[in-house]
């Protein structure tokens, strides 16, 4: 069961990624992404705070969130802004997207402590 509740959640989460990163990615910047990676940031910190364990645990944390989430492709899409002389927007992408995941992160277990 462990696995296939991790293999259900990591599925959709693979589709919404996809989905998402396919309406907002734009050349200039890749606002999909970015709006992933700190939404995941915030919704896997709300599971660690309100102290979601089990079967949910695995569904929505491991599988969900670990394939909505994605660690590569935000490096390699900074890596691009960077090669295609976006030098700047590259470095506003990559600050934005650690300083506002941590935050979402840390707001997620604060929200989910209430709960």
């Amino acid at each position: 069961m462990t696995y296939l509740w991790g293999s259900i959640g990591g599925f959709f989460g693979a589709m919404a990624r996809f989905k998402i990163s396919g309406l907002l990615n734009k050349r200039f910047f890749p606002w999909g992404t970015f709006l992933i990676n700190v939404s995941g940031s915030f919704l896997l910190g709300l599971l660690i705070g309100a102290d979601i364990t089990g079967g949910w645990q695995l569904l929505l944390g491991t599988g969900f969130m670990g394939a909505f989430t994605t660690f590569s492709t935000f490096h390699l899409e900074a890596v691009r802004l960077w090669i295609n002389r976006r030098g700047s927007v590259s470095m506003y992408y990559l600050l934005a997207s650690y300083i506002l995941g941590l935050a979402c992160a840390f707001a997620g277990i604060e929200w989910g402590l209430q709960i």
